[in-house]
């Protein structure tokens, strides 16, 4: 059994073997045609055609977005697995939660985009880092909020040096 949610908004209860289907424990009868394994299929369902793509995977938040007809949804998809460990309050995310950025490599701190108190989203600019030459945009890995900035614009760093504290 899965639990499948789209775009953030509708939640659906998928279970079945091969091609029969139940969704929200209600028998679905589909018809499918793989045409790029792994990436791209055609199904037929109550008489409609859709061709469906995978666009992007996100393994680590189980996500895929998913091109139908030329229309674009997020879908995310929890298994048996995922289900018992959120239960049991073990959720996979809880337990990585990165506490700090390091610096890569050694360098020259340009420009730190964040201060202590800041919000932050996975993928933001924290801080830039000149080495060997090249200006390194080091963004953040996880969401959260800054607890402590470490270094300064001018400032030299060592690899591995901490530059920035999450809370």
């Amino acid at each position: 059994m899965y639990k499948v949610k789209v775009n953030e908004k509708y939640n659906f209860e998928i279970s079945g073997k091969n091609h029969a289907f139940q969704v929200n424990e209600q028998d679905i009868s589909l018809n499918i045609e793989t045409l790029i394994p792994g990436r791209s299929a055609h199904v037929l369902y109550n008489n409609k055609s859709y061709t469906v793509e995978i666009v992007e995977v996100n393994a680590e938040e189980k996500t895929q977005v998913l091109k139908v007809n030329g229309n674009l949804y997020t879908v995310g998809i929890e298994d048996k697995y995922d289900l018992l460990l959120k239960k049991l309050g073990m959720e996979m995310n809880s337990g990585h939660k990165v506490q700090e950025i390091k610096a890569p490599m050694p360098g020259l701190v340009l420009k730190v985009m964040v201060q202590e108190g800041t919000s932050v989203k996975k993928g933001d600019n924290l801080l830039v880092l000149e080495a060997m030459k090249m200006e390194n945009i080091l963004k953040s890995p996880t969401e959260g909020i800054v607890n402590k900035v470490l270094v300064q614009e001018g400032d030299k760093t060592e690899k591995n040096s901490v530059l920035i504290q999450f809370k």
